[in-house]
């Protein structure tokens, strides 16, 4: 098992009655992948982000790549 997971996850929601349409709204995390050191971690993210604001000109919802650590996983 690697020590950081990636994931990526939304921030806002779609909501007419809320200003400019969007409610904050911390959105459920998909895996994007594994990695052994913070610094692959950081990288993997920010490889996403950019490929995914290269696909999606309008971010609307902010899906943002992040990492967290499996500390708690290992130690089982």
């Amino acid at each position: 098992m690697k020590k950081y997971r990636i994931f990526h996850r939304e921030w806002w929601k779609e909501n007419p009655e809320w200003p400019n349409g969007l409610e904050p709204h911390i959105g459920k995390s998909r895996k994007i992948g594994e990695a052994d050191t913070q610094t692959e971690a950081r990288e993997m993210c920010a490889e996403w982000n950019k490929k995914r604001n290269g696909r999606f000109k309008k971010n609307r919802l902010s899906d943002k790549a992040e990492f967290t650590s499996n500390w708690d996983e290992l130690e089982a």
